[in-house]
């Protein structure tokens, strides 16, 4: 059994939550670069150069990409021989508390729904757990920010909706978004489980490099048609048109009941932000 503290949690998360505002991944920067030369419409161009332009400066200065600096999605994969000392929930809310305080990060959170009052530290984090083999400890910390995450739907689809009401849906989904999410975009598609699995789903697909499809060769081949079909829509960077409104559709999908077919959009804009650590 290997023993982990809390403060070694506290210590990445601080940190990662600071990185993963300030520094675009690789993927989702070559990925905006390709874009942007294969993109035709000139207004289009401009729009994917100002983009490249604003995640250098941040890069350069170790500024937040984005104004929203969002809420923090931890994301923690737990091998099943590692013991933490101390409370795991507890350690990442301080190095979320420390991180958004320290990095001089935007505070976004309220602490009720309804009574709107602000947390004053960025938190709680959004926590997902997930037991896996081994003795080591992943940590992603993944700042969402709500101009994307409120142009996201799940619907309780009927089995006789098939593949058909699948597409139709996501399409649906990002029609009615528009501009709103700050296109491109990267479309994280959850299909199966439950109510909340397939929401759960959606948002882990997020966490996938745009550059890497399915494993399955079914949801890859989905992956790719429902991107051509995105970016034929014609909504663009920043809504001002062209080819480049999506750059990648992820799907994670899962084993579901008889009477059910769930499936959740979960949409992010260009400033698609995740750091991972393993202790």
């Amino acid at each position: 059994m290997r023993e982990i503290s809390a403060s070694q949690i506290t210590d990445v998360v601080a940190r990662l939550c600071v990185e993963a505002n300030c520094h675009l991944p690789q993927d989702m920067k070559a990925c905006i670069e390709c874009s942007h030369d294969a993109e035709p419409w000139a207004p289009a161009r401009e729009i994917l150069e100002r983009i490249t332009e604003n995640y250098r400066i941040a890069d350069e200065r170790c500024q937040p990409i984005c104004q929203d600096t969002g809420v923090a999605c931890v994301f923690l994969e737990i091998g099943q021989e590692v013991h933490v000392n101390g409370s795991i929930e507890d350690a990442v809310n301080e190095g979320v508390r420390r991180g958004y305080t320290e990095g001089y990060l935007r505070k976004s959170v309220v602490r009720d729904p309804l009574d709107r009052v602000n947390t004053g530290d960025n938190t709680p984090a959004m926590i997902y757990y997930d037991l896996v083999p081994g003795d080591a400890l992943k940590i992603t910390v993944a700042p969402k920010g709500f101009g994307s995450e409120n142009m996201s739907q799940l619907k309780m689809l009927k089995p006789s909706d098939g593949l058909q009401g699948v597409k139709d849906f996501v399409l649906k989904v990002v029609e009615d978004a528009g501009p709103n999410p700050c296109p491109p975009i990267v479309v994280g598609v959850g299909v199966g489980g439950t109510f909340d699995k397939a929401a759960y789903l959606a948002k882990k697909a997020l966490m996938r490099p745009v550059d890497q499809r399915s494993t399955d060769p079914f949801y890859a081949d989905l992956e790719q048609e429902l991107l051509e079909k995105i970016n034929a829509l014609g909504i663009g960077p920043q809504g001002f048109g062209g080819k480049t409104t999506a750059l990648a559709v992820n799907i994670e999908h899962y084993p579901t009941h008889i009477a059910g077919l769930p499936v959740a959009v979960n949409i992010n804009c260009h400033v698609t932000r995740h750091k991972t650590e393993v202790l």
